[in-house]
């Protein structure tokens, strides 16, 4: 199962850094200048492969010096898993980074870069690695609050849950916004062993009848997130299973919420209306849309089984019956109301 972690949203956003550099557009040199639009024009395509290798080439030919084909390029290698690249570029920005903030930029993405990894392989000298750049970018700037979150995520794995979550009160202490990262370091602070687990990615929606929902919201109950389109066959094939599904488990313990990939807007409300489809909807606009990104999502109809916990489960791709492990995960959620228990 792949869900990939934070660093693909926020891996060159570090607002808390105040990091606000103005950089060129792209390349300075003409050739450079050449294979960056190529590469610009992959990415349109949806062509990651063309795109990181005409960002790693324009890079090269910028000798070195090109940070927008090295974002777009460490971007591009980390969604297609290409680790060795990653490695390459962010020991790249580490080399040409100068001043505090940009240095502490820098070892941050290369930690993320190991934390991914890790946490696709489970390897413990991964989340060392990790925790290792995520101390060098704190060492650059202390008060870096997305390093501390995600370093507290690496001492997690390394069951240094004291020093773990040392780093969760700091961040908690730091990020005054009352945003679902924000929420779930507070539960890592109690429940340590949760930030080990394969989270769902948290996020925040607006549905179709305008209810805002929050992944960690929906804490204590078992959420079934559906991703499908209406121009998706497949997808139109298992909408009687997904009806099936809403009617068994009415009234109890779990929430579903389909996630379209559609662009119109009006013929995916026809759509829903058409179908009395009675559950919550959003939609994310396609696979580049966040939520589909945060999951890493590019096949539909794919769903995800998360538990009362927020933990992912289940992960599947087209059709397929679920029904049994929704029983168990409904029936332990209900076990835990009222009074909702810790992870066993």
């Amino acid at each position: 199962m792949r869900l990939p972690v934070a660093f693909v949203v926020c891996l060159f956003a570090c607002s808390a850094l105040g990091f606000a550099q103005q950089q060129p557009e792209g390349p300075t040199s003409e050739k450079a200048q050449k294979s960056y639009k190529e590469g610009l024009e992959h990415e349109r395509k949806h062509d990651w492969f063309g795109a990181l290798d005409s960002f790693k080439k324009a890079d090269k030919q910028d000798e070195g010096h090109c940070l927008p084909c090295q974002k777009k390029a460490l971007k591009y290698a980390i969604q297609l898993q290409d680790w060795k690249v990653a490695q390459n570029v962010t020991a790249e920005m580490i080399a040409e980074a100068q001043g505090e903030k940009n240095v502490a930029l820098a070892h941050y993405q290369a930690g993320m870069v190991a934390l991914d990894e890790a946490i696709i392989k489970n390897k413990k000298d991964l989340y060392s690695r990790a925790h290792e750049e995520f101390s060098n970018a704190l060492a650059a700037v202390a008060n870096f609050p997305e390093a501390l979150l995600d370093d507290g995520k690496a001492l997690a794995h390394l069951n240094q849950d004291a020093a773990a979550k040392a780093d969760f009160e700091k961040y908690v202490s730091l990020h005054s916004a009352n945003d679902s990262d924000r929420r779930r370091a507070q539960r890592f602070i109690d429940e340590p062993e949760l930030a080990r687990a394969r989270m769902a990615p948290p996020f925040a929606v607006d549905t179709l009848t305008g209810e805002h929902l929050s992944m960690d919201d929906l804490t204590g109950k078992v959420v079934l997130i559906d991703f499908w389109a209406t121009w998706c066959g497949p997808c139109r094939e298992a909408l009687p299973h997904m009806l099936q599904i809403a009617k068994k488990f009415q009234g109890q313990p779990l929430v579903v919420l389909s996630v379209s990939l559609d662009s119109d807007e009006k013929k995916w409300k026809d759509f829903i209306a058409k179908n009395q489809m009675n559950w919550m909807h959003y939609r994310d606009g396609g696979f580049t849309g966040p939520v589909a990104t945060l999951f890493g999502v590019k096949a539909i109809p794919q769903t995800f089984t998360v538990d009362a916990d927020g933990v992912v489960q289940d992960q599947h791709i087209g059709d397929a019956s679920i029904e049994g492990k929704l029983k168990k995960l409904v029936a332990r959620a209900e076990e835990l109301q009222p009074g909702r228990k810790a992870l066993q």
